[in-house]
This record gives structure tokens, C-alpha cells and sequence, in this order.
């Protein structure tokens, strides 16, 4: 069993767009989370999913009008079935890739649901975009049964909330697969929000950020390590600049006066920091690592990325 505890979380450079480009992205990342195995980490792994989501959401309401019979899928149901559209073609390209250097070892993906707060501030200013684009009299018809829309070029399409997540639902059943020594994908896509009614577990129409959902799982697993894995290398400050200055490790003050400086964009690597932020928190051993996923170049000493402790 691994010394230290790590949560990945994977961005979309990692996971491509299509099912095809999924196939043949997971191939070198699968060669990337197989070198932290390796090494003898223990290995928790969560992923974004926009375009996954949103592919199954547009197909799911493009059945629904063309079928009357058929009721609408909810955001939460799309969400469930992009946990296990990714989950499958990830643990199997891991698992081929542990195989290769001789390691069996099960790697395992979790259906997995977070609480929400029903009275959370995102559910009054919607603004994430997911579906397809909608004609005016579909758009019409979205806010007529309660939903948001937002005008966009060629139409409108649906804004559903961001709010923040509460509790991981199968945390136990995360944590027993880590000590049974499996690799665990969990929490995809931010996880399905929920909100609990009495006895049940009521699907809510939104997405979790999944940074957030990364540095919140990392928190209750109490990890070693956060990875966040990106398309930079570095994190930057005066970003795009003649001044641009990519940074090697930065602290958790640092990286609260950069943002409040409005260093980093908002929908990029602002939820990143603040994931790495809340994270780590007051502890004096919690570290963060940003970086561009490479198969050739895995370290967690600071020789790669943006490194952020205390």
C-alpha cells in the first residue's frame, strides 16, 4: 500500500472532447497517473467533464423533443452517465497501463454524489452553460417550466448553478477501496449534486465546480498532496504580459494577495488556486501542485509546476 495519499484532478487536456479524442488522450494520461502508481502513491483521481456532459445533455434533449412520450433527462442523470462514460474508458486505460509494468491492481470507479445547499447563493445567479443552442421558442419554453437560459451567438442554451459542495456521499466507500489498495476514480465532474430530502437523495439541476470538488476531496481523504493537472506548466502572474512571471512555489498568503491583486482568470486558474487554497488551509505539511500532465516528466519535488504550502 502506498506511503503517501494524492488526489489527481484531471482537466480537459487530459480527457479530450469526442469519444474518439477520449480514447486516445486517456492513452497518455493513463501512462501519466500509472508513473505516480509506480512510485508507490496512493492514487485518488477525479476529472472535469464539460464537454462529456454537455454532449449527453444536448443528445438526452434532442431525444426528449423528438420522442413526446419520453420525459427530459435532469442535469443530474446527464451528470451520473458522464461519470460513467469517462470512468470506463479511464480505468481501463490505467489499468492496461499498470499491466504493462507488471502491477495488478484493481482500479475502480465510483458513482458518486455530493450534497448541495439548497439555500446556496448559485442557485439565484445560474452561470454555467451546458446543452445544446436552443431556438427562442425552446429557449422560451426552458424558463416556462423554471430552467435559465442565456443568449449566446446562434441562439441561446441553459445556465444551471454552481453551488458549493457539503458532503461526498460514498466518502466510506471511497476510503475502503484506498486502504483495499485500489486506484479510485471519484467525484467526476464535480460529482452529482444532491440535495437531501428526509430519507432521499433529490438530484439538483447544476455542476459542481470541479476544482473544487478536487481540493474538497483531497480535504476529507486527508491527502498528502493535491494534483491539479492543467494545460500550463507553470502558474503566471501579469499573465499574457511583457511582464509575465511563471511561478515555481508560491505560499497560501502569496496566493491570496494574487488573487486579490485579480492575478488569475475566473473559469481558468482562479477555481484552481482557490481549490489549492482551501485545501491546504492552516496545515503546515498540506501541499498543492499545478501542473501540465506529462507522462515524461512526474514528480511531486518541485521540479515541475507550481508547487503552493505554507
Amino acid at each position: 500500500m502506498g506511503n503517501k495519499r494524492i488526489v489527481i484532478a484531471l482537466g480537459h487536456e487530459a480527457l479530450g472532447t469526442t469519444l474518439p479524442e477520449q480514447q486516445k488522450a486517456l492513452e497518455k494520461t493513463a501512462k501519466a497517473v500509472a508513473k505516480f502508481i509506480l512510485q508507490d502513491y496512493q492514487v485518488v483521481i477525479t476529472h472535469s467533464n464539460g464537454p462529456q456532459v454537455s454532449t449527453i445533455h444536448a443528445a438526452m434533449s434532442e431525444f426528449a423533443k423528438n420522442h413526446p412520450e419520453y420525459s427530459a433527462t435532469p442535469m443530474s442523470v446527464c451528470s451520473a452517465m458522464s461519470q460513467g462514460f469517462i470512468g470506463y474508458d479511464l480505468q481501463n486505460a490505467i489499468r492496461s497501463e499498470l499491466i504493462m509494468h507488471g502491477i495488478y491492481k484493481t482500479v475502480s470507479t465510483i458513482l458518486t454524489q455530493v450534497t448541495v445547499d439548497p439555500y446556496d447563493e448559485a442557485f439565484y445567479k445560474p452561470s454555467k452553460v451546458v446543452g445544446r443552442i436552443l431556438t427562442a421558442e425552446e429557449a422560451e419554453a426552458e424558463e416556462q417550466k423554471g430552467n435559465h437560459v442565456v443568449e449566446v451567438e446562434g441562439g441561446f442554451r441553459r445556465i444551471v448553478a454552481t453551488p458549493k459542495p457539503m458532503e461526498i456521499v460514498e466518502l466510506d466507500a471511497i476510503k475502503a477501496l484506498l486502504d483495499a489498495g485500489q486506484v479510485v476514480i471519484a467525484c467526476g465532474g464535480g460529482g452529482i449534486p444532491v440535495l437531501p430530502q428526509e430519507n432521499k437523495l433529490q438530484g439538483a439541476s447544476a455542476v459542481i465546480e470541479k476544482d473544487t470538488i478536487a481540493g474538497c476531496l483531497a480535504d476529507k481523504l486527508d491527502a498528502d498532496m493535491l494534483v491539479i493537472l492543467t494545460g500550463a506548466d507553470k502558474v503566471a502572474i501579469n499573465y499574457g504580459t511583457s511582464d509575465q512571471t511563471n511561478l515555481d512555489y508560491i505560499t497560501v498568503k502569496q496566493a491570496k494577495d494574487y488573487m486579490e491583486q485579480g492575478q488569475f482568470e475566473a473559469g481558468t486558474m482562479l477555481p484552481k488556486i482557490q481549490a489549492a487554497v482551501e485545501y491546504i488551509g492552516d496545515s503546515a505539511v498540506r501541499k498543492a501542485l499545478i501542473t501540465k500532465l506529462s507522462a515524461d516528466k512526474v514528480s511531486l519535488g518541485g521540479e515541475m509546476g507550481t508547487m503552493i504550502g505554507k
